[in-house]
């Protein structure tokens, strides 16, 4: 069984959640600071991207972040390019620990028109689709951001995400469809329920055998989502914290039935540069075994 197809089964047979590893150059310094590294201890982008990379090393070599618990692991594309102990990335974590690596393919985000804020172009998407299914990479994830309920707005937010999925899917890679909806959106609900259907309606027309995946805020209305999980075009439905604290992010992943977390800075909370290894390793633990349960109902 090839690679890929003893990812796609590890997704369809196991419990667990993803790793969301992925902050970019304008989340990294929020990134850094909540890990105790301040923005004075580090001058340039490179610095700040070494800083980081090292933050994501010592995560993904802890002794309690490998396949048991964790299904996969979403990377930014430097991290991608860069080694973990002497290892490309991608074959680190899937030879080694088991996690089924996942690319970040987005480029940010416009300015916000119709109540959302799409993706920006992405005119060199088929090279780094190339370079990412050479590298050992399953999928890939591209995030959205709607901020009210505004039909035609998450209608363009759907429509964008599904051509790039169908990129995605023509180049071998499974796509993490994420149109995040913002968790201050004053009218949240009608917000999810228009994206629903308008996912819903998006999905229902593709071939028999492409599969996406969905990267969701955790709904107002619990179970929202649950076609979804049963969906035939649709590998897995992940949730994103979105800001919750990880108590709160948990408390309400619990209750979505079939849905995983695919959390960044919830995951994250609590572990500091400055943590003896035995320390780091002990949070860690603690921080995957709770999502690791939160996701299993």
């Amino acid at each position: 069984m090839s690679n890929y197809e003893q990812q796609k089964t590890k997704f369809q047979t196991q419990a667990g959640f993803i790793a969301a590893l992925d902050q970019s150059g304008g989340s990294t310094p929020k990134a850094l600071k909540l890990y105790g590294i301040g923005e004075n201890e580090y001058s340039g982008d490179a610095q700040m991207m070494d800083l980081i990379h090292a933050m994501r090393t010592r995560i993904i070599t802890s002794p309690s972040f490998n396949g048991d618990r964790i299904l996969a692991a979403i990377l930014f594309e430097a991290t991608m390019d860069r080694e973990v102990k002497g290892l490309p990335t991608a074959d680190f974590l899937w030879n080694m620990k088991r996690v089924v690596p996942i690319l970040k393919i987005d480029k940010g985000l416009e300015d916000e028109a119709n109540g959302v804020q799409l993706m920006k172009p992405m005119p060199t998407l088929d090279a780094l689709l190339a370079k990412a299914k050479s590298k050992g990479i399953f999928g890939t994830k591209e995030r959205s951001v709607i901020k009210h309920a505004n039909a035609a707005g998450i209608q363009a937010v759907v429509d964008q995400q599904l051509a790039v999925a169908r990129q995605v899917i023509a180049a071998g890679l499974v796509p993490i469809v994420e149109p995040e909806v913002d968790i201050h959106c004053p009218d949240k609900a009608q917000a999810e329920a228009l994206l629903k259907d308008a996912l819903k309606k998006g999905l229902d027309a593709f071939p028999a055998g492409q599969l996406v995946m969905l990267k969701l805020t955790l709904p107002e209305v619990d179970d929202l989502y649950a076609d979804f999980v049963a969906h035939k075009n649709v590998l897995k439905v992940v949730a994103l914290s979105g800001g919750y604290s990880r108590e709160d992010a948990n408390k309400k992943l619990a209750r979505q039935h079939g849905m995983v977390a695919s959390f960044s800075r919830a995951l994250t909370e609590g572990l500091t540069a400055q943590q003896s290894d035995e320390q780091f390793d002990a949070a860690m633990d603690a921080a995957i075994q709770s999502i690791y349960l939160a996701s299993k109902t």
